[in-house]
């Protein structure tokens, strides 16, 4: 699919997107239209005999089957919307049900997959791990088998699959960029034992050629740092928005807010400034990959 978003006075074309995305393209125009309209939730709400969560849900793209065309035609009946916006916003509905990979998976995070897979462009941050997108199967096979509570077999494919179908947003047409910065914690903690880091190492430094792909690390010897008891991953979607996605034991928090991007923009931008170069991180993954050789 070919999507296009009109940025600066020109038209940008996206080869790729998601169902995700498009049920949050629509929620945020309905808020808006909601907003112009000059009402509240709740008056919305009365007005189509539901309740003010669901009009909340729908203006955040919450769900993970798409929005009733119904619900989104009383909506544009109440915020007067008629013409081609209409016809916009119904196209957007019937997008945000297509059917993709992810949504016949009995995974609790597959809303960020939605947003991974539409990504131009992301931000991650790891402090204890390799990042999901640069892991090698049996790197990801030793963490997904140490889960707690611990996975079936099936589910233990079922997630590992996923994990290796989520990297080919890196080597597709039109790839997804990705700028991770790793903390020298995460390559020296041995999971699944040294033959399996040595290859995750040289994974990473096969992967950190990639002309779409960045990795810096963030050396023992940078002591103390704002991302020491955290981890967190910047995602800018075709629009331009962007996402910041948490991931923990609480649960999997989305930001959007103004002051939280900024904030978390500008802990990675300090982050990367902390971090060894590019080259010079390879040197390093170099070295403690022949570390694990001994």
């Amino acid at each position: 699919m070919l999507l296009r978003f009109r940025e600066r006075g020109e038209v940008r074309v996206v080869e790729h997107s998601s169902p995700t995305l498009r049920r949050r393209e629509l929620g945020a125009r309905l808020r808006e239209l909601r907003q112009q309209a000059n009402l509240t939730v709740e008056q919305v709400a009365d007005e189509l005999l539901c309740s003010a969560a669901k009009i909340s849900r729908i203006e955040t793209g919450a769900g993970g089957r798409g929005v009733n065309p119904r619900d989104v035609r009383d909506l544009c009946q109440l915020y007067r919307v008629e013409g081609a916006e209409r016809e916009h916003l119904m196209a957007l509905v019937k997008e945000s049900k297509q059917q993709t990979w992810w949504q016949e998976l009995d995974l609790p995070y597959k809303p960020f997959i939605g947003l991974e897979a539409a990504a131009v462009s992301i931000r991650d941050y790891e402090s204890g791990l390799v990042p999901g997108l640069l892991q090698t199967q049996e790197y990801a096979r030793a963490l997904i088998e140490g889960m707690v509570p611990r996975l079936g077999a099936d589910m233990v494919q079922q997630s590992l699959d996923a994990r290796l179908k989520r990297q080919e947003i890196l080597t597709r047409e039109s790839p997804t960029r990705l700028h991770a910065i790793i903390d020298e914690a995460a390559v020296r903690r041995v999971v699944g034992g040294p033959e399996v880091m040595r290859e995750q190492l040289a994974a990473l430094i096969e992967r950190a050629a990639l002309p779409n792909v960045t990795v810096q690390l963030i050396p023992f010897e940078a002591g103390a740092h704002p991302g020491q008891d955290s981890t967190f991953m910047i995602l800018e979607e075709p629009t331009g928005a962007d996402v910041v996605y948490i991931e923990g034991l609480v649960g999997n928090v989305y930001l959007e807010r103004s002051a939280d991007l900024e904030r978390y923009t500008n802990v990675y931008d300090d982050l990367r400034s902390i971090a060894l170069g590019p080259k010079d991180s390879v040197a390093r993954f170099r070295l403690i990959e022949r570390s694990y050789q001994r």
